[in-house]
């Protein structure tokens, strides 16, 4: 019987993928506190944020929910009692 706890192939590759996007906000972020006029840099946050936010989205729709306390939905049932846990992998 397989493991039903078992990721799939592409869940770590995803999930570094959304990493890498977020963490390029993360720098954005830094950046743009001590440089609010640089509208290249502005330009590069705002589409880092709308890439980071189709990624968690198919990436929660294939794998279940990465973030708690309302910011991410479950499916039904609940899926946040499914292991490992985001902050587990």
């Amino acid at each position: 019987m397989a493991d039903p706890n078992q990721l799939p192939n592409n869940y770590y590759e995803d999930l570094r993928v959304l990493q890498a996007t977020d963490f390029t906000l993360v720098e954005l972020t830094l950046y743009l506190d001590t440089h609010p006029d640089d509208l290249e840099a502005l330009k590069q946050f705002n589409s880092a944020a709308q890439k980071s936010t189709g990624l968690r989205d198919a990436f929660e729709k294939q794998y279940g929910p990465l973030r708690q306390f309302g910011h991410s939905y479950s499916a039904y049932p609940w899926q946040w009692n499914k292991v490992p846990w985001p902050w587990q992998v």
